[in-house]
């Protein structure tokens, strides 16, 4: 790990390490350290430039959930300490909605949801991020649907022409990390099949999941099974027929004592001119970053199949994009 503090063993322990040093432990000043003076992050509600703005969001999201934790369920990585490495983190989060803050007032709601982050990392620093927390599963746990949400936090915000803008290929901001992944095989696996499913081959799903899936999808949602998986993604790709796909970034990975992982980071940006999972079509221009995280494994022998999925995008971030268009407020 050159570049890095010798005190991580490898990268995993770095990006888990450092997760729970700024988090759980309160070291929220060693992102100073931890994270470049110029890092972007991207999420789909907004972009930021510098860790200063970093430090301030993480103190208001720590004084409104004081108790969270941020348990890292894996970290799926490309790249050399030399070169830069690039991760994908995936964390199960609990906190209890103790302080007022972005989430409105306080309500004591005891929460559990899922972030994947892709984290960037050169001489023991992050220095570009795109960040997914499962807003939709936060909000319904209170109590809202994401649109009534979004309607209260566009209020809340000052109204349309000063609420935060999600973001878009319009406020995107260029970092420094260009990569695209590894050619690893299972990336590749996983890169083709979303591209099948996204070009309307659902033939896809029976062909490559396995009959016993397990999936996680927004909202907090766990499938079983092959027809939860075609729900999630027709259903997606319906409400925005003609947008188009993209993949951005792909990761697979062999590790010892681990199952054939990949990682892939994508989007869908065009209208909501179809039926499907956001209602009825509004016209408005979406985009939708999303991230998924595959294990593979051959339950039956000469039988590859997918065998867990998690997949993340933030359903707030889409229909604040909707109601801002559309100014049904």
């Amino acid at each position: 790990m050159k570049g890095f503090d010798p005190k991580f063993k490898d990268f995993p322990d770095y990006i888990i390490g450092i997760t729970k040093e700024i988090w759980e432990d309160r070291g929220i000043s060693t992102l100073h350290e931890y994270y470049a003076p110029e890092i972007v992050v991207r999420m789909p509600g907004a972009v930021s430039t510098g860790n200063q703005g970093v430090i301030g969001a993480t103190m208001a999201t720590l004084a409104e959930f004081p108790d969270r934790t941020l348990l890292g369920e894996d970290v799926i990585w490309t790249g050399t300490p030399e070169q830069g490495m690039l991760s994908s983190h995936r964390i199960m989060s609990t906190a209890t909605h103790l302080g007022d803050g972005a989430f409105g007032k306080a309500t004591g709601t005891k929460l559990k949801y899922r972030i994947l982050a892709d984290c960037h990392a050169r001489n023991n620093a992050i220095d570009d991020e795109w960040l997914i927390r499962d807003n939709g599963a936060i909000v319904r746990q209170m109590g809202w649907e994401p649109e009534g949400f979004v309607r209260d936090l566009i209020t809340r915000e000052g109204g349309p022409e000063r609420a935060v803008k999600p973001l878009t290929p319009t406020t995107d901001q260029p970092g420094p990390y260009q990569g695209t992944g590894n050619d690893n095989e299972w990336g590749q696996r996983h890169a083709e099949l979303l591209t099948r499913m996204m070009a309307a081959d659902m033939g896809a799903v029976e062909d490559t999941y396995d009959r016993a899936v397990q999936t996680e999808y927004p909202g907090g949602m766990t499938g079983h099974g092959r027809a939860a998986v075609d729900q999630f993604w027709m259903s997606l790709r319906a409400s925005l027929p003609s947008a188009t796909f993209t993949i951005h970034h792909q990761i697979g990975r062999s590790d010892t004592n681990m199952p054939p992982r990949s990682a892939v980071r994508w989007s869908l940006h065009g209208k909501h001119d179809g039926w499907g999972a956001l209602g009825t079509p509004t016209g408005a221009d979406i985009y939708v970053l999303g991230i998924s995280h595959v294990e593979w494994g051959e339950l039956i022998g000469g039988d590859i199949r997918l065998r867990r999925e998690w997949t993340l995008f933030d359903e707030t971030a889409i229909w604040k994009q909707i109601l801002l268009q559309t100014g049904d407020l």
